[in-house]
């Protein structure tokens, strides 16, 4: 028991270095994707990033992490949106877009009501000012119902999303992933009124794309 305790303090020290050695740098391949998923999950991400196939230099990733604190702060003059800064799988800064479904959807809906296609009119701006961003759009609903209900509705919920940005201008290109995670992932309480609020949502990261960490590696990177 007590080699059990020694060996998980071990890793988790093991994970805690390079977590703290790799600050705006990339994960690499092999078990090093498998760390780098531990910390995307810390951060609060889906594991949205590019596949770069081994690790982004710690010069590359601190001028990819000034490149997007620019894109947050235009994300933090959309209305109704929550922004915040997470990891992407390769542990390159990205940046989180929530935006809950008391704005978007009327519940069990995914129409999107009129001052939900306001704010993603900003937002498409926002996103057409970083082209060099990829996208990946994600729907959640809260606990309520079966997910024979959920999955579809929060899937559907992303796709309403996605086929307005794109209508105001948005790059299909631009958008490498569109899913739904139904009620799998809550960010609060589900048994109370407020915390299934919260949970019904949409979130939209801007990560690196390969071009973007091609450009950075390069010194190229405005």
């Amino acid at each position: 028991m007590k080699t059990k305790i020694i060996s998980l303090l071990l890793c988790m020290g093991l994970i805690v270095a390079c977590n703290n050695t790799q600050k705006g740098a990339g994960i690499g391949a092999g078990g090093g994707a498998l760390l780098g998923g531990i910390i995307g999950a810390i951060a609060g991400n889906t594991a949205v990033g590019a596949a770069v196939g081994g690790a982004v230099g710690a010069g590359a990733g601190a001028i990819i992490g000034k490149k997007m604190d620019k894109a947050k702060a235009e994300a933090q003059k959309v209305q109704n949106a929550q922004v915040e800064t997470v990891k992407d799988a390769n542990g390159l800064q990205a940046v989180k877009v929530t935006f809950d479904s008391g704005i978007l959807f009327a519940t069990g809906k995914a129409d999107l009501s009129q001052s939900a296609k306001n704010s993603l009119v900003q937002f498409a701006k926002v996103l057409n000012n970083n082209k060099d961003c990829d996208i990946a759009i994600i729907g959640h609903t809260d606990s309520t119902g079966s997910d024979a209900v959920n999955q579809p509705l929060s899937v559907s919920r992303a796709n309403s999303v996605n086929s307005y940005l794109k209508s105001c201008g948005v790059s299909a290109t631009q958008i490498k992933s569109v899913e739904g995670q139904g009620s799998t992932n809550p960010v609060a309480d589900n048994s109370t009124e407020a915390g299934r609020k919260q949970n019904r949502r949409v979130e939209v990261y801007m990560y690196a794309s390969q071009e973007m960490i091609q450009k950075a590696e390069a010194g190229k990177l405005q």
